[in-house]
């Protein structure tokens, strides 16, 4: 029986109620520069057409793998257990690439054997896809385990690509599961699951990240839900981060608080962006008193935030022209 050649990429997408957004996501893989790749898209029990809009494609490289709704989690989990490639890159279905990813990642990775988890500064988009003018502009090198707790460099579940040979490092059967497979996310976790993976990966295999400065993902930002919540996401980002705490009780008793922090500032970012000016504020004022270190480490974003909540209770016009003039000032890292 003949095999077929293995793939030098699989690229996981999860589907869960994306026809609004799958074709342009797809079609993004599909017009890579590089085209040895496999794509396994993980119909998550997808409730709208989605599914339908991928069956149309006629491409050989396209996998469609069913399962009953489990979360993104268990969806990427599933897709990285059917993966074939050297190489797996995540993208989530309402995100999309540049037609250069895959290429440039590929080079960053033959070229630099270490690196376990290659990932790229991220450019944000409107729902339409239109470029908001602002994106993720990561730390790329000498990335430590209180990098990623502190800023997560990797940015969102669109920009990374792992190597496959890494994953294998992993043995965490989910018995949970039919069949057994290993669990790689924590299928737990509904949100930040990414983070806890990053940071498990860091702290227990002393995974090596390195990242690739061009933004050659294109993350999409829902302006309506800027804002959805914030209390709840905050509870999830803490959940996840815990669950690596008992086993790093030193490492979490030294950066634990000052990662609380950074977490609350990004959140009065947030709240600022979507209009919610006092609540951009209490979440400010929480930063600050969680870990004054922010000021000590990165006094000039940590300033210009906290200006940037205060002005927030300006008419919109206003906030727009000073946070245009905020990211020409200290750039757009996350």
């Amino acid at each position: 029986m003949k095999t077929e050649p293995r793939p030098a990429f699989s690229v996981v997408i999860p589907i869960y109620n994306v026809a609004a957004y799958i074709e342009q996501c797809l079609d993004s893989v599909l017009k890579q520069t590089f085209t040895d790749f496999e794509v396994i898209c993980v119909n998550d029990g997808s409730l709208d057409n989605s599914i339908e809009l991928v069956e149309q494609y006629r491409d050989p490289r396209i996998h469609i793998i069913h399962q009953p709704n489990a979360g993104l989690s268990a969806a990427r989990n599933t897709g990285i257990n059917h993966s074939r490639g050297e190489f797996v890159a995540l993208l989530d279905a309402d995100d999309f690439w540049l037609p250069t990813k895959l290429a440039k990642h590929f080079r960053h990775l033959t070229q630099n054997p270490l690196i376990d988890i290659s990932y790229s500064a991220s450019e944000f988009v409107d729902s339409k896809g239109k470029p908001m003018g602002i994106g993720q502009n990561p730390r790329l090198r000498n990335i430590e385990a209180e990098h990623i707790i502190c800023r997560n460099p990797v940015g969102n579940g669109s920009a990374a690509v792992l190597r496959h040979a890494f994953l294998q490092r992993f043995q965490e059967p989910a018995y949970s599961s039919a069949p057994i497979r290993t669990e790689y996310f924590d299928e737990s976790l509904r949100q930040s699951e990414d983070i806890e993976f990053w940071l498990r990966s860091a702290l227990d295999m002393n995974a090596q990240f390195e990242g690739i400065a061009e933004p050659l993902t294109c993350y999409r930002v829902n302006a309506s839900g800027l804002s959805a919540n914030l209390v709840k996401q905050y509870n999830f980002w803490c959940d996840g981060m815990q669950k690596n705490r008992a086993n790093h009780p030193a490492f979490f008793g030294q950066w634990f608080s000052l990662a609380k922090s950074y977490q609350q500032r990004y959140l009065a970012r947030r709240a600022a962006q979507s209009g919610n000016s006092v609540e951009a504020l209490r979440w400010m004022h929480r930063a600050l008193l969680t870990d004054v270190r922010i000021l000590t480490q990165e006094p000039a974003r940590t300033l210009v935030t906290y200006a940037a909540t205060l002005c927030s209770l300006l008419p919109q016009k206003s906030y727009s022209s000073l946070q245009k003039l905020a990211i020409g000032t200290i750039g757009t890292r996350a």
